[in-house]
């Protein structure tokens, strides 16, 4: 199978975000001016932006390509669109002397933000996202494997998919992964979980996995990683890190929801099936209850 990420989400700033990690130090020092002065770059020409972050002219037109813009011009206007009729929220930085009222305002727009952004990118990457829904439908088993805060969303999509029918299990241990990995064949399917891209045990997991013969979904940030490159098919998710809030924290929610539209997309097309594992885990989970 092959798979594209050369589809990129249309927001600029969804676009600035995702690829933030990837960019070098001076790229990122240009960005974080594009992100607090939005509505002053579309007046500014590539010279006078290029004297305020004291940078080459080079640097701001490779930034632009990098977004996948032609130029710099064509990302001004892409700009522009978005500053005239804003399309997201601007996340603002915490502070210690927030009052609970204040943390709770801009956590929850930071998540929301988070999602939004990463329902953009999977808009943008649709193909991929079909290719994903239909190798989880066809497989025979299905591994998910994660560690430490992946290893949590493994474990919520192995409990989601269980009621597919379809026979899965999740691994947060590395030496358990690369056990069930290497007993795996064609037609299985393994989900490494890594916001980072560059977990050394998951690479490893799916590097053994795809030795078997299994097929290897990723679920990461975007850009480009080494669990990109290895994975068959991937999926991306994007955030925002502050000096209180790490990039894989608020990550966990765009995770969880692409694992909620997986074991969803898979269900409606093994609707007879889960509908019956569900009454029989209803059934079940009622003996638990007073």
């Amino acid at each position: 199978m092959t798979k594209s990420t050369a589809n990129v989400p249309q927001s600029v700033f969804v676009r600035i975000r995702a690829m933030y990690p990837q960019l070098s130090a001076k790229e990122q020092q240009i960005a974080d001016y594009i992100l607090d002065h939005p509505a002053e770059i579309i007046h500014l020409s590539i010279t006078a932006l290029s004297d305020l972050c004291e940078c080459a002219e080079a640097t701001i037109f490779r930034l632009c390509r990098r977004l996948n813009f032609q130029g710099y011009q064509a990302f001004k206007i892409a700009l522009a669109s978005e500053v005239v009729n804003p399309l997201q929220n601007i996340h603002q930085e915490i502070t210690p002397n927030d009052d609970a009222v204040s943390l709770a305002d801009k956590i929850f727009k930071a998540d929301i933000e988070t999602i939004n952004d990463t329902l953009q990118l999977t808009k943008a990457n649709a193909d991929q996202l079909e290719k994903v829904i239909e190798t989880l439908v066809k497989a025979r088993r299905i591994e998910f494997y994660g560690n430490g805060g992946s290893g949590i969303i493994a474990q919520d999509a192995y409990h989601k998919f269980m009621r597919t029918g379809i026979p899965c299990q999740y691994h947060a241990d590395s030496h358990y992964q690369v056990m069930s990995a290497s007993l795996l064949q064609k037609g299985d399917v393994v989900v490494g979980i890594s916001h980072s891209g560059s977990n050394k045990d998951i690479l490893e997991a799916l590097k053994v996995a795809k030795e078997a013969g299994a097929t290897t979904i990723c679920i990461t940030g975007y850009g480009k990683s080494p669990l990109v490159k290895l994975a068959d098919l991937c999926l991306f998710t994007t955030s925002r890190e502050t000096a209180f809030r790490t990039e894989a924290l608020s990550s966990r929610l765009a995770q969880l929801s692409l694992i909620d539209l997986l074991y969803i997309a898979v269900s409606f097309r093994r609707q007879e099936e889960t509908v019956a594992n569900i009454e029989k885990i209803r059934k079940s989970i009622s003996l638990k209850r007073l």
